[in-house]
């Protein structure tokens, strides 16, 4: 399976959230794609629609494949702390995400890209691996010749760095440092985990 490559807007309609940044078209369709997406008598959804429909929704927002998602799972599972808590701390300390988060991209799809493309360093080394999971005290950066690249340069003068608490940037030398894994209420992301939690207990 590769990743989503078709029309992202379909996917926010169909989750009624815009889960890949904002969305004019989102803003004027809110209900679901297709000839049936405004018509208020259709079927309730089971539970274990609900709660896959969650999991689908985190899926998408982090660019993660099934596998790669289950994997995650289980190791929030072996981890200290609320299961559901634990998987989007470690979504959220994947390096694709975190180069979104520092506004070194305006999108993940596009950190992801920067990464495997070798623009950008973790404690001065080279790291292509968009799914690098970063520990406490690292060091994000951008590779000294990608530093004029026309993509990062607009992206680190738009408006695209969220206020985290949990990192910190220093523009002179375009480099972030990863301080800790965040706190639930530090992750803007609108995801039930606990539904995805319920999915996989099943």
């Amino acid at each position: 399976m590769a990743r989503y490559i078709g029309p992202k807007t379909k996917i926010a309609r169909k989750f009624g959230d815009p889960i890949f940044g904002s969305d004019k078209i989102l803003e004027k369709k809110a209900y679901p794609p297709g000839m049936h997406g405004t018509n208020r008598r259709r079927r309730k959804q089971s539970e274990y629609g609900i709660q896959l429909k969650e999991k689908q929704k985190a899926k998408y927002t982090y660019g993660v494949l099934e596998r790669q998602f289950s994997n995650l799972f289980e190791k929030a599972q072996r981890s200290k702390g609320v299961t559901g808590e634990v998987l989007l701390q470690l979504l959220e300390s994947r390096l694709d995400n975190v180069v979104f988060r520092l506004g070194i991209a305006p999108t993940r799809e596009a950190a992801r890209q920067l990464v495997s493309h070798r623009h950008i360093t973790v404690n001065g080394k080279v790291v292509n691996i968009p799914s690098y999971t970063l520990r406490s005290g690292d060091l994000i950066g951008v590779r000294e010749k990608s530093k004029s690249l026309e993509v990062i340069s607009e992206s680190l003068s738009g408006s695209y760095r969220s206020a985290s608490s949990w990192l910190e940037w220093d523009s002179t030398q375009m480099c972030g440092k990863f301080l800790n894994r965040p706190e639930r209420e530090d992750i803007p992301e609108n995801i039930k985990e606990q539904l995805i939690v319920e999915l996989y207990s099943k």
